[in-house]
């Protein structure tokens, strides 16, 4: 009679088979995690797979607890473990003792404590970072001395903005040997006193571009006084010298575009700014012309003499005033004096009189004085604006041995309103004359 077994009982040989197995006992094993999960209990659940197959694993807290690094999905591990069979799904799994990161995985981790680090030291702070110039003289490009990297940066730098002199410094960018080579040449570039350095090369694998994470390499680019930019692997690539460089540009072509101005918008610039400057200049001429022909058409230049005897006229207006207030008050008091002598008796009003006269002298006295003051300061005054129209007026400046050379157009100012053989008329100071130009020739000074 056939026996049957249950699914426990058989359950139990296979796990019994497995747990005998020397192979099974211990293996070591590689994959990728997925499916990680931190159970509140402290163990690790995950599935390990790679491009064949996947396997569930766990691993017990009392081994968890002594990893130093937090398993994720997608880190690449290296496991020493066994393998059984739990009964309760009836499936075989990876009971995992230990778990280290694999070769990549590895040089990520320490790419995100050195990163940690440096930021806390302030190694990434904006405050920290120096201004790019904005027409640099000089450049220093720090890369390998053939590949793409350095095409490109060349091409693009004659091509927009061949002013800057170019130094180029080979340079290991990847390999045994790189960090200590680009530390060297970043301070060869700062000591050369450029305006700003370029570190660059194309794109790679984390190990390709690691040099660029070495501490050394950080510190050199930190304590650098020139701006430097980094422009290491593609956009996707991000090392340490792109967090603590002044300016991080995503490709090499990118780190040309911004050490440069573009000599196009540098033409137009100058263009727009020299059309500018001709309109005010313009302007400024059509401005100045306008006040010179006020001027010369002002009443007081056709008329200099207008000024004095409109100072004249005040001037006999002010001691016509001066009369009228002397009579004025000479009158009151020869009324009052009258009126005096009425009440008075002779005795008093001979003594009165002698002292109403004698006020009457000193009173006079004074608005003779003040008369003469004030007629002396209006003739002062006059003297002034007499002085002063003498040297505006344009037959005083014809008589110092200057003249006022005119043609068709009008008054001639410079040399390029002549033209040769025209005829030009020339008043002096006493007199005018007519004369033809022979030949133009103008000032070499400016």
């Amino acid at each position: 009679m056939t026996q049957y077994l249950s699914i426990g009982a058989l359950t139990q040989y296979i796990k019994a088979k497995f747990d005998r197995d020397p192979y099974l006992e211990k293996v070591y094993i590689k994959g990728e995690l997925s499916n990680v999960k931190h159970h509140s209990s402290g163990h690790l659940y995950f599935a390990l797979k790679d491009g064949s197959a996947v396997m569930n694993g766990m691993m017990f807290k009392r081994d968890a607890t002594r990893l130093n690094f937090t398993p994720k999905e997608g880190d690449g591990v290296l496991i020493t473990g066994r393998v059984s069979v739990y009964e309760s799904r009836g499936s075989y799994q990876l009971y995992a003792d230990s778990m280290s990161l694999d070769g990549v995985g590895q040089l990520y981790e320490k790419l995100e404590a050195l990163k940690k680090e440096f930021k806390q030291k302030g190694y990434f702070a904006e405050a920290h970072k120096k201004k790019l110039p904005k027409y640099p003289s000089a450049i220093a490009v720090l890369t390998a001395s053939t590949g793409a990297a350095v095409r490109d940066i060349e091409t693009t730098l004659k091509r927009r903005y061949p002013l800057a002199e170019v130094h180029y410094i080979s340079t290991l960018v990847q390999g045994n040997g790189a960090a200590s080579d680009i530390v060297k040449n970043i301070r060869q570039a700062d000591d050369l006193g450029v305006d700003v350095i370029i570190v660059g090369r194309g794109g790679g694998s984390i190990e390709d571009l690691w040099a660029f994470n070495e501490k050394e390499v950080v510190e050199a680019i930190f304590q650098a006084k020139t701006p430097i930019i980094s422009a290491v692997g593609h956009e996707t690539d991000t090392t340490l010298s792109d967090y603590v460089a002044d300016m991080r540009a995503p490709t090499p072509t990118g780190a040309a575009v911004m050490a440069t101005p573009d000599q196009m918008d540098l033409m137009q610039q100058l263009k727009s700014t020299d059309l500018f400057l001709n309109q005010r200049l313009t302007q400024h001429v059509r401005f100045q012309n306008e006040r010179l022909s006020r001027f010369q058409n002002h009443p007081l230049f056709r008329n200099p003499l207008m000024m004095i005897e409109q100072k004249q006229q005040r001037i006999d207006e002010t001691e016509q005033k001066l009369q009228y207030l002397l009579k004025h008050r000479f009158s009151l008091h020869r009324e009052r004096f009258i009126r005096l002598e009425v009440k008075l008796t002779p005795d008093r009003l001979s003594h009165k009189l002698q002292l109403f006269r004698s006020q009457e002298k000193e009173l006079s006295l004074q608005m003779n004085q003040m008369l003469n003051q004030k007629i002396s300061r209006a003739a002062h005054q006059l003297d002034l604006q007499s002085r002063l129209l003498g040297s505006l007026n344009p037959t005083g400046i014809l008589e110092r041995g200057y003249s006022i050379v005119r043609n068709n157009e009008g008054i001639v100012s410079h040399i390029d309103e002549l033209r040769t053989n025209e005829k030009i008329h020339i008043q002096l100071s006493d007199g005018t004359a007519e004369a033809t130009v022979n030949s133009v020739k103008e000032n070499t000074h400016g």
